[in-house]
């Protein structure tokens, strides 16, 4: 195919996360949208960095320095922050600075490692995600078996399976690219062989996206029909006031914030990934397809939202935990001492930790509101 100005993404290789230059030598506004994108999108990546490396930071250090937040789903969130401030600080440089250059300049290891670092920060993110909402589905399916066996060595093999899995996945993707030199003298990192990439795209859409949402949409409707059951047995309180029952109610509410935390996450997941996904099954697998400015902004914007999505996790969860985000401001405005309010003792009924009270006959799991999450 002839290049004519067209950009080397369009029309010589098939890798995604390369420079840009005119769609169309006849389009006057595909050609200003393209010498805008160089200049927008490294600022836009800059500020990702910042933003998310802030965020992701504090919330790992919240988790570590208090102990009353090392519990399972905080210990899975702070697996994902670090699989996305692995991406921000390794893997966005780099691919900033190739959307400025127009061309790539860091070489063959550098090419490898950073398309297998977002494949990778993808394996984690969406394999946290399901284990967080299997970790859900146990609490309120089955709250006893949380208090079976060693929690610690159950989610140290989760956490580590996670990785590991990612990891092997993203090997195939590592291996794929390579540096060119293209006839106009500059280097590109590209991938090796298209019927691969086309392979490949499909098994990480079915992977990565398809099958672990079927899987935690699994686990959600099965909540869902628990929680409905449960609140139609739990009894009304009487007028004297009955403890069991404001209990039972505080404890489903807690349950139901807590998963509702997760699905937030779930959600932003879709929602910066699904375009992603679009224009690779569309750009691979659409060979006949024009490469037109609609296409050009959609991978620009799909791109950005990749990168978004690891930086935008801590502060969903700063608005949905009145817990975390009481250490947020405590560590994020240490200089300002009236800037956040002191951190109080958790009451029973506000405990980070799965525990099981009983009092008389009953036995009431109290899931410990939002330090779970």
């Amino acid at each position: 195919m002839e290049m004519s100005n067209v950009s080397v993404l369009a029309n010589t290789t098939s890798n995604e996360n390369v420079s840009f230059q005119s769609v169309d030598d006849t389009a006057d506004s595909a050609n200003s949208a393209m010498e805008v994108f160089p200049i927008v999108v490294p600022v836009i990546f800059v500020i990702l960095m910042v933003v998310g490396v802030v965020g992701n930071g504090i919330l790992i250090y919240t988790v570590f320095a208090n102990k009353c937040m090392r519990n399972t789903p905080n210990v899975l969130i702070v697996s994902l922050s670090i699989g996305d401030m692995i991406l921000l600080l390794m893997s966005a440089p780099f691919s900033s600075t190739y959307f400025s250059n127009n061309e790539y300049l860091f070489g063959e290891v550098v090419c490898r490692g950073n398309e297998y670092l977002q494949t990778l920060s993808v394996g984690v993110s969406v394999f946290t995600l399901t284990a967080l909402s299997g970790d859900r589905f146990f609490a309120i399916v089955f709250p006893m078996s949380k208090h079976k066996g060693k929690p610690k060595l159950k989610i140290a093999i989760t956490v580590a399976s996670i990785w590991v899995l990612s990891a092997l996945l993203a090997i195939p993707e590592a291996i794929n690219m390579h540096i060119i030199e293209h006839i106009n003298g500059n280097e590109y990192c590209v991938n090796n062989s298209e019927e691969f990439t086309k392979i490949f795209i499909m098994v990480k859409f079915m992977v990565l996206f398809v099958v672990p949402l079927l899987i935690i949409g699994f686990f959600y409707c099965m909540m869902a029909v628990i929680l409905v059951t449960s609140s139609r047995r739990i009894p009304c309180e009487t007028t004297t006031g009955s403890v069991v029952s404001r209990q039972q109610q505080r404890q489903m509410e807690a349950r139901v914030k807590v998963a509702k935390v997760v699905l937030s996450f779930v959600f932003l997941f879709i929602l910066c990934w699904l375009p992603r996904y679009v224009y690779l099954l569309w750009y691979h697998w659409n060979v006949e397809g024009e490469m037109n400015l609609s296409w050009m902004v959609l991978k620009v914007v799909a791109f950005c939202l990749m990168y978004i999505y690891s930086s935008i996790n801590p502060y969903a969860l700063y608005f949905l935990s009145s817990q975390f985000r009481r250490y947020y401001n405590k560590y994020l405005f240490r200089c300002c001492p009236k800037s956040y309010r002191p951190i109080q003792p958790e009451s029973a009924s506000a405990m980070l930790y799965n525990g099981t009270i009983r009092r008389g006959s009953t036995s009431m799991t109290l899931i410990k509101a939002h330090s779970e999450v």
